[in-house]
């Protein structure tokens, strides 16, 4: 029997140690029988949630903010690009050069526009769930609405107001989505029958 034999093979071979079972491959250096085949994703403290915590979302939530601002501006960028080049007959080089400078600039400013509401979002989110000890919608509203406040604060006390009811807006939207199984419950609660 050579080694391709043994390490291919299911069965058990006799070596220098007596009986044993082959690896699965020769390019391992360990038996993946003695790794355990469901792991938990996470190691948690005994006697804390079994979810991440607001902290620890909030890297992925900044992450994913500037990412999906960085496309949606560079859609952007390049339409505006299309436009300005065409309406101004440039072609070639400079064309090329032109949408790639609409691209850029229009994919960075959005980037950066959601990059800094998911850090200020965050920022409120994590405060409010140390601060009440919970991590309900109640923190995602006031979060989202402080956000809109703060976000456009520096624009006059309009539109400060209208931030802050967007904020709330797309938060209270969220809210009521994550929490659409209790509200069919409550839906079906018919207090005649008690």
């Amino acid at each position: 029997m050579n080694d391709g034999e043994t390490y291919a093979s299911g069965d058990v071979a006799r070596g220098l140690g007596g009986l044993y079972k082959p690896f699965s491959s020769p390019y391992l250096n360990y038996d993946p029988v003695y790794m355990p085949q469901s792991q938990p994703e996470y190691i948690f403290l005994d006697g804390n949630s079994k979810q991440r915590g607001r902290f620890e979302l909030a890297f992925g939530q900044i992450g994913a903010s500037c990412m999906i601002g960085a496309g949606i501006g560079g859609a952007m960028g390049l339409y505006n690009g299309l436009r300005a080049t065409t309406l101004e007959g440039q072609t070639g080089k400079l064309r090329r050069t032109q949408l790639l400078n609409h691209i850029m600039k229009k994919g960075s400013a959005t980037a950066n526009t959601l990059g800094s509401v998911a850090v200020i979002y965050s920022a409120f989110g994590v405060i409010l769930s140390w601060a009440r000890g919970a991590d309900d919608d109640l923190n995602t509203i006031v979060a989202a609405t402080a956000t809109g406040f703060l976000y456009k604060s520096t624009g006059g006390i309009r539109k400060c107001g209208l931030g802050g009811a967007v904020g709330f807006g797309i938060s209270a939207l969220y809210a009521l989505w994550n929490s659409r199984e209790k509200l069919a419950e409550l839906r079906q609660f018919n207090p005649a029958q008690r």
